[in-house]
């Protein structure tokens, strides 16, 4: 029950602050609008898609994207409450530490729910629509939260690594390629074989592909193993990376004073 109620609490504080610079907030959820209109409109006549409709084929894509996206927004602020002495003075309080990066997590959780219904609205206003039903449309968005939640484990140990906010700039140089070498805007079968195969096993392309299959969008006929079980690896994959990185976030909380 302390656990909880810490939690809680500083998930309360990070909410609280993002209520006093609600600007950046606001950019940060239309940032992902702004490239869906630009890969929609501006991108989209050039682009070959399954049924000849990129607008269905992408914002599944888009929308596996906006998980990915939190990853540098979550190293920033961690690093800009270590610069600023936050984390430390915390770490003096009589507070669980894993109640401090349950709370990092809900919060991010809970922008990552706002993130998916902003570019819900876009997409459905694109013309976009998820054709089977509620059930499915509820696993869909089940899985890009559970690939959020193992994004914030990665982001939550990387910011405490580095520590400041100069050097968080640089995780945008891990974002970027993880996100276009993946099946989120085109099928990894137009790549150079070798490019193809990692985008194949991209966990980004895992949430995509199954979560097209999951709201009836056009997808490509890939027959490789990796696009036949979408709905497996896009459950398998959050867990190998929490398994992974929750330990070494909690270690690395634990040793930062050392």
């Amino acid at each position: 029950m302390t656990m909880l109620r810490d939690s809680s609490t500083l998930t309360r504080r990070i909410l609280l602050h993002w209520r006093q610079r609600p600007v950046s907030v606001l950019l940060g959820l239309l940032f992902p609008v702004l490239l869906v209109l630009m890969f929609g409109y501006l991108f989209g006549g050039a682009m070959a898609a399954p049924d000849g409709d990129y607008i269905a084929f992408l914002i599944p894509g888009m929308l596996a994207m906006t998980m990915l996206f939190g990853l540098d927004a979550m190293v920033v602020a961690v690093t800009t409450d270590a610069a600023k002495g936050i984390t430390e003075r915390i770490r003096s309080m009589p507070v669980s530490g894993i109640a401090v990066l349950a709370g990092r997590c809900w919060a991010d959780l809970l922008n990552a729910v706002v993130g998916l219904v902003v570019m819900i609205a876009a997409g459905l206003a694109m013309g976009w629509r998820p054709e089977h039903g509620i059930g499915s449309t509820l696993a869909a968005l089940g899985l890009l939260l559970w690939l959020r939640f193992a994004l914030v484990w990665i982001g939550i140990w990387l910011g405490l690594l580095l520590k400041t906010p100069e050097a968080a700039v640089s995780v945008q140089v891990l974002v970027w390629p993880i996100g276009f070498v993946s099946s989120a805007f085109v099928s990894p079968d137009t790549m150079p074989g070798w490019l193809g195969a990692i985008a194949d096993w991209n966990p980004l392309s895992a949430t995509a592909t199954a979560i097209r299959g999951l709201f009836g969008n056009p997808t490509w006929a890939s027959h490789t193993w990796a696009a036949d079980h979408a709905v497996l690896l896009a459950l398998a994959w959050p867990v190998v990376l929490t398994a992974i990185f929750l330990p070494l976030a909690w270690r690395q909380y634990r040793f930062l004073a050392r």
